[in-house]
């Protein structure tokens, strides 16, 4: 566990989890669709283009797995039921839309209009785009739409929102990156500092 996870990595992805759930309460609900208006995916940006993506992934996990052994995280509600529910398919995919952004911004180390425009499709596709994937089609199997009907209820009303979103969590991470770095919320110099010593006394 240690050669993989930091004491301070953990804690901070255990503070992005916690994110997750406080901004879970802002929500909007639409009459139309159990899917609400929330800022959770925002969350889920910041925590892949902050955490990177290991802890990306272990902070949006904490989030599946607690949800999953009963903890009031979503909207305060829990069990597996709610994973098995109509909202489940976006869920499930945080961990991994976390993991994808946070390989992306790595890769971006230079300032300037093209980094903003890598990070802000890096949160655009994986932070939004990718969440349609699993949570159209399980919308649809657990309600019984159709296709076409589970793109009205769960994808098309939420595109100009998710833009907006991906939008802030570029200027956000690109903002805290220079005073927090990836290295510094993880731990990961530190680590690798002392693993580098202990090789030097072998």
């Amino acid at each position: 566990m240690s050669n993989l996870f930091s004491l301070r990595g953990i804690a901070f992805s255990a503070l992005f989890a916690a994110l997750v759930v406080v901004f879970g309460y802002v929500s909007i609900p639409l009459g139309f669709t159990p899917v609400p208006i929330t800022l959770q995916t925002l969350a889920v940006m910041l925590a892949g283009g902050l955490l990177g993506a290991r802890y990306g992934f272990f902070s949006m996990m904490i989030i599946v797995v607690l949800t999953a052994l009963g903890l009031p995280l979503l909207q305060g509600k829990g069990g597996l039921a709610v994973l098995l529910g109509p909202t489940g398919g976006y869920v499930v995919m945080w961990p991994f839309a976390a993991t994808l952004i946070g390989y992306a911004v790595s890769k971006v180390r230079n300032g300037g209009w093209l980094a903003t425009t890598v990070i802000f499709l890096a949160m655009e596709c994986f932070g939004s785009l990718l969440l349609y994937v699993t949570g159209v089609p399980w919308l649809a199997q657990t309600l019984g739409f159709t296709m076409q009907k589970a793109l009205a209820a769960g994808f098309y009303p939420y595109l100009l929102g998710d833009a907006i979103k991906a939008v802030a969590a570029t200027f956000i991470t690109i903002s805290l990156r220079q005073v927090f770095p990836q290295e510094r919320l993880t731990g990961r110099n530190h680590y690798n500092v002392q693993q580098q010593q202990q090789s030097n006394y072998k």
